[in-house]
């Protein structure tokens, strides 16, 4: 029988008896097995049959990552180039190494991936990429591993929100404006915080400043204000994440005509605004009903993804 051992686990250790048995000194061999690791989970001393699945990558003991996030519909991944732009960046930004890697590949993977699941209408992609090896804070290897997972979603096209959204800024923490905000890395504390306090205010979502005092986006989704049909939102040296969405909603709306701008936003400019609604590459437009005092319209959001789902590949 043929016994396969985790990288973590140590092979049997030859023991070596001598004896002068049989025809004079001689010695015979005899496999021992040295004890196997032990771990703490939950507080429970177990073994490593019972361990939580990837416990031993990067990602896990790190943080040192990114994920990706990718929309389904009618059976075809969306925002295809978009999001392999922003993965491209976001290798660079973590110094990680994808060497051998297109798009060709990448994109005949996430259909192999939606057939594989039998997705084909509505769905969503999940993508971690993170290093490989091992060492500790200072990495051994800069080889790229990722996974990706898919699931079912019940709509094939990107569905604006009945009720409008409640939303408040989020006062306990801010963002740091660093090399890696741009992207959406594994490490993530801050959104988590800020989720947890909207759920407490009982609003739909937190908005998120960063260390200049300027509000930049929501703990899920980018922002953007409507003042006289002019389209505002918060450019990417602030330290929002560079949504994908972000990126097509600015492209699409330039191409319809509207004024789009990149700014610092306060919250003088949240109440003085006509509409503001949040994108994401799953969501794709929610628009907001109530920042504190102020109510907003809808129209705007309604007009834009009537023109992306117009846009959707099938």
């Amino acid at each position: 029988m043929v016994t396969f051992y985790s990288s973590f686990q140590r092979l049997p250790r030859l023991q070596v008896e001598r004896t002068n048995k049989c025809h004079g000194p001689m010695e015979r061999f005899k496999w021992t097995p040295e004890p196997r690791p032990k771990f703490l989970v939950n507080g429970q001393v177990t073994g490593t049959a019972d361990l939580p699945h990837a416990i031993q990558n990067r990602a896990f003991l790190y943080g040192d990552g990114f994920f990706e996030s990718v929309r389904i519909c009618y059976g075809k991944p969306q925002l295809v180039p978009f999001h392999w732009n922003r993965i491209q960046s976001s290798l660079r930004a973590h110094k990680m190494d994808a060497s051998g890697w297109n798009l060709f590949h990448f994109e005949l993977a996430l259909h192999e991936l939606c057939d594989a699941n039998g997705i084909d209408e509505g769905g969503r992609i999940r993508l971690t990429f993170f290093r490989d090896g091992g060492g500790r804070y200072t990495p051994n290897t800069d080889k790229l591993c990722w996974i990706g997972e898919a699931e079912k979603l019940p709509h094939c096209e990107f569905v604006l929100n009945e009720q409008g959204l409640a939303v408040d800024v989020f006062p306990e923490m801010k963002k740091l404006q660093d090399s890696l905000a741009n992207f959406k890395n594994i490490s993530a504390s801050i959104y988590v915080q800020a989720g947890l306090w909207a759920k407490e205010q009982a609003l739909e979502d937190a908005l998120l400043k960063n260390t200049g005092n300027h509000i930049i986006e929501s703990t899920t989704s980018n922002l953007f204000l409507v003042s006289n049909g002019v389209l505002y939102t918060p450019g990417l040296d602030g330290g929002p994440v560079g949504g994908v969405m972000r990126a097509a909603i600015i492209n699409l709306a330039l191409k319809e005509g509207y004024k789009v701008y990149e700014c610092n936003i306060s919250p003088q400019e949240m109440l003085r605004a006509d509409e503001l609604f949040l994108t994401n590459a799953i969501r794709g437009i929610q628009w907001v009903a109530r920042y504190r005092s102020k109510r907003y319209f809808n129209a705007t959001s309604k007009e834009l993804i009537g023109l992306l789902n117009a846009g959707i590949t099938r």
